[in-house]
């Protein structure tokens, strides 16, 4: 049985580097991507509910392109290790479970979909908010080689790779190698206005 430890509060460890410009649910500032886990194991029934909370992602049509690949065993994490860059193994090495995030490229009917880069950007946000909601991390890794992970694992090619997402219990920046220490700490944002376009540009 799968429990929250959510708590309806920013946590001090982001209230020095995050405030919201207009107020937002806590869950979105306490969200952050660590590199730092835990030894101990992600029992099915969280990761299962993490995944299932990505399964309700919406999606262009209910096409659901989204696919994850898991890694969690010795050999599928080997597998893994083939193709992620060596200085990204130097944290997710030490992460319980990590997924590689790919989606079908091609409708039922074998047309393009143009929509399932989009669409499965939308799971991967609910993977890291469901994560952070039962007291877990989640950190987005581009540094892999798309096309060495493509033939170790297999993948054909109407499946696009995207990202490989490390998910495990936060650990101490402490069990970091020293090169990362420093950077094991939320970031801010900037301001909303500059990301807001007012009607169009160069109105």
């Amino acid at each position: 049985m799968t429990t929250s430890v959510f708590v309806e509060s920013i946590l001090p460890e982001v209230d020095a580097t995050r405030k919201a410009d207009y107020p937002v649910y806590p869950l979105f500032l306490n969200r952050w991507s660590s590199r730092s886990y835990e030894t101990r194991s992600v029992p099915d029934d969280v990761l299962y509910t993490i995944l299932e909370a990505a399964r309700w992602a919406p999606s262009s049509s209910n096409l659901q392109p989204w696919r994850f690949i898991v890694a969690r065993t010795p050999e599928q994490r080997k597998r893994f290790e083939e193709f992620i860059r060596p200085n990204n193994r130097l944290w997710t090495d030490f992460t319980p479970v990590l997924l590689l995030l790919a989606s079908d490229k091609l409708r039922a009917d074998g047309e393009p979909n143009r929509s399932h880069a989009f669409d499965t950007g939308a799971a991967w946000a609910s993977i890291a908010l469901q994560a952070r909601i039962l007291g877990l991390t989640t950190r987005a890794v581009g540094g892999y080689d798309k096309d060495k992970a493509r033939i170790v694992l297999d993948v054909p090619d109407e499946i696009e790779l995207h990202a490989v997402i490390a998910l495990g219990y936060p650990g101490t920046k402490e069990a970091l190698h020293e090169s990362f220490q420093d950077k094991e700490q939320p970031n801010g944002r900037r301001p909303l206005s500059e990301s807001i376009v007012d009607g169009k540009f160069n109105p």
